[in-house]
């Protein structure tokens, strides 16, 4: 076995789940406690990432651009929770689907009209620009361990957040029983207000840590969306803890299944055969464990009762 190449994607694996757990953690935040249905989380990661190119071109900086794009895509969630999303905490999850549908439409609509069709590029500093060893012949690009180190910190932000703080406490109380938070004097409209504005931020966040290995395109969001659900049904809707957990299996399971299906294939196919059937395998595996995850223990591994 050829441990550079494991090591060097196990790395990738862990960078795949730790953006999974940026856009995942605020979408299960605001499942957990508003019981809404938001489609449109994607579009805030989307976005974020167009922000944080177009500041980081007029600032020529791409750490001022990203500061900067943070609070700029809280504006944006905070608009479409006002103009929109509030007015459906009341209505069902079909109402909730349709609606954020419609954002999606209109998000990707907008970004063409002020960015234009085209991809934005976002150029790194030359300090994040290269190469880390990590021994021997182990070699990663500097601006993936970044994006690792940085989601650890959110998470690690996170955790003090939710466990340790006051509306932390709120929060949690209102994952489990809103009624009740509500009925005890917890302003639950401000509540669902700040929710709202950190799962925005923290998809933006994502997307901005993203776009300079991919670009900010439109739609961007529309496809990773699916996955950061089945990461929330996995880990348990509501779940920072499972959030993290869950992204960091699928990122793993997502990256390897990639890299060694099709040698494993070849032990007993052809490689025509093997070629073909791995790629469609390896997408599956992410919904074959949710499956099993849902028949074991359908809230998730940490789900309510997990907590």
């Amino acid at each position: 076995m050829d441990w550079t190449l494991l090591t060097v994607q196990l790395l990738n694996g862990l960078q795949l789940g730790i953006l999974l757990f940026l856009l995942a953690s605020g979408l299960t935040l605001i499942f957990g406690i508003m019981d809404f249905v938001n489609l449109a989380h994607g579009s805030l990661y989307m976005v974020g990432a167009f922000f944080c190119a177009t500041l980081t071109q007029w600032l020529d900086s791409f750490w001022l651009g990203l500061l900067l794009a943070l609070p700029a895509t809280a504006v944006v969630g905070i608009l479409v929770e006002l103009i929109v999303v509030r007015h459906l905490y009341e209505r069902d999850h079909l109402d909730h689907v349709l609606a954020t549908f419609g954002l999606i439409l209109v998000f990707d609509t907008l970004t063409q009209m002020i960015w234009g069709p085209d991809g934005q590029v976002i150029p790194l500093p030359a300090w994040l620009d290269g190469q880390v060893s990590l021994g021997g012949a182990i070699e990663v690009p500097t601006y993936r361990v970044a994006i690792i180190l940085t989601g650890l910190a959110v998470a690690f932000g996170l955790f003090i957040l939710v466990t340790r703080t006051r509306l932390g406490m709120q929060i949690r109380a209102g994952a489990s029983n809103r009624k009740m938070v509500s009925a005890l004097g917890v302003n639950i409209g401000l509540l669902f207000s700040i929710v709202f504005v950190i799962g925005a931020v923290l998809a933006g966040l994502a997307g901005m840590m993203i776009a300079p290995i991919t670009e900010a395109s439109i739609g961007m969001g529309n496809q990773i969306i699916i996955v950061a659900f089945v990461v929330i049904v996995i880990g348990g809707i509501g779940s920072i803890k499972g959030a993290f957990i869950a992204a960091i299996l699928v990122g793993l399971i997502d990256t390897m299944g990639r890299s060694y299906l099709d040698a494993l294939f070849k032990m007993f196919m052809s490689a025509q055969n093997a070629e073909t059937s791995a790629p469609a395998v390896s997408a599956m595996l992410i919904y074959i464990l949710m499956a099993v995850i849902l028949a074991v223990r359908p809230s998730g591994l940490f789900g309510p009762r997990g907590h």
